[in-house]
C-alpha cells in the first residue's frame, strides 16, 4: 500500500514538473510571436512572466530590451541590456544594442569599453565592427571639443 501510494506521488510528481517545464517553454515561444507580430504590450506581459519562471533567461531579457528601445524607454531598455549582459556576457547582440545607446548618448568611454568587449566575442554580428568604427570616429570630436 505504501508503495503504491509513493508510487502515485512520484507520477503526479513527473507529470506536474513536465507541465510546468512546458508552460515557461510555451510563455517564451508565445512572447517571440506576439513580438514578430508587433504586439509588443502582450510580449512584454509573456517575457516577464517567462521571467518570474526562469530568471536566468537572457534572451527573455533581450527581448524585453528590444521592446522598450521600439517604445524608445532608454532607462528600461539599459537596464534590460545590463540584466542581459550580466546573465550572458558574450551576447553580442546586446553589446551592438547597448553600444548604440552610448553613442545616442555620446558616451565615448562606455562607447569603447563595450567595443573592446564586442570584438573579442561577435561571430555573428562581425560586420556591425565597421558601422561601431564610422560612429566612433563620428563621437570623438564631439567628445574632445566638451573637453
Amino acid at each position: 500500500m505504501i508503495k503504491f501510494f509513493y508510487l502515485i506521488l512520484f507520477a503526479v510528481f513527473l507529470v506536474n514538473s513536465n507541465t510546468s517545464a512546458n508552460a515557461k517553454e510555451n510563455f517564451f515561444d508565445k512572447a517571440i510571436k506576439l513580438y514578430n507580430n508587433k504586439n509588443y504590450e502582450d510580449s512584454k506581459f509573456l517575457l516577464q512572466r517567462n521571467i518570474v519562471f526562469n530568471p536566468k533567461d537572457h534572451l527573455s531579457y533581450l527581448y524585453l530590451a528590444k521592446i522598450y528601445k521600439e517604445e524608445k524607454n532608454d532607462k528600461e531598455l539599459k537596464k534590460n541590456l545590463d540584466t542581459t549582459l550580466l546573465l550572458n556576457p558574450k551576447n553580442e547582440e546586446a553589446l551592438y544594442m547597448l553600444i548604440e545607446l552610448n553613442i545616442e548618448k555620446s558616451n565615448f568611454s562606455k562607447v569603447k569599453e563595450l567595443n573592446e568587449t564586442f570584438l573579442l566575442v561577435c561571430s555573428k554580428l562581425c560586420s556591425k565592427k565597421l558601422i561601431i568604427a564610422e560612429k566612433i570616429k563620428d563621437l570623438e570630436p564631439k567628445n574632445e571639443s566638451q573637453q
